[in-house]
């Protein structure tokens, strides 16, 4: 269905090809939105930067960081991994935010939505890079949105989990017995989202209906942060 919810609005939307990108850009151009989708590699030097002065007057960053767990007991870390990590998901978190939000400033305001990861909420054994890097994107997101708050740009959290998108789970996986059974066990709802439903949280937080909304990680989940 076509809605007008983001009509005049011109919003970017990183790694548009992974993880929410998707759905995300294909519910905010239904609800009449401009859409720039970045492909470039948010890692490389000057990409973040460059994403959003070639996009122009934005009023809506989607920070889409994406990159899967590199499981390992913690003796095991390797060090390329861990730094990988934080490169990847860390650093142009705050490389979008430091070149958006004055640019947002200056035109009165904006909406700015990290899609992150309910992991560090509870915290996965075997994944504790991925959770700390997580973690640092959160614990970002809380601080730099009450600075940016008082100038009328909000900057929220999406700490997903359990959303179906190719990013995180192989083809095939989500049908598997065992799967199933890991559900049944550890998501209260039982099932994973759709990743269109993970969309419409986006679209509400980057709209003006959550103005009064400011610094929050929104766990979305299925009940399996609050069953820790």
């Amino acid at each position: 269905m076509m809605g007008d919810r983001l009509a005049g609005k011109r919003a970017l939307v990183t790694q548009a090809e992974e993880y929410m990108g998707p759905a995300i850009a294909t519910l905010f151009k239904a609800e009449g939105a401009e859409v720039i989708e970045n492909r470039d590699d948010p890692k490389a030097e000057g990409a973040c930067v460059a994403m959003v002065e070639a996009a122009g007057e934005l009023d809506i960053l989607i920070a889409n960081l994406a990159l899967p767990p590199l499981p390992a007991p913690v003796g095991e870390i390797k060090d390329e991994d861990w730094h990988g990590l934080f490169d990847a998901l860390v650093h142009p978190l705050m490389r979008l935010v430091r070149s958006a939000a004055p640019r947002m400033i200056a035109r009165g305001g904006g909406k700015i939505v990290a899609v992150t990861s309910a992991a560090p909420l509870r915290g996965i054994p075997f994944t504790s890079s991925y959770c700390a890097a997580r973690g640092a994107q959160n614990a970002f997101v809380r601080a730099v949105g009450l600075e940016l708050a008082r100038d009328k740009v909000q900057l929220n959290a999406i700490a997903q989990n359990y959303v179906k998108n190719d990013t995180y789970y192989p083809e095939g996986l989500l049908e598997t017995d065992g799967f199933r059974s890991h559900l049944a066990r550890n998501v209260p709802i039982k099932r994973v989202a759709e990743s269109e439903e993970s969309a419409e949280l986006a679209l509400f937080l980057a709209s003006d209906q959550s103005n009064f909304i400011v610094a929050q990680v929104v766990p979305f989940a299925g009940g399996w942060v609050t069953t820790a």
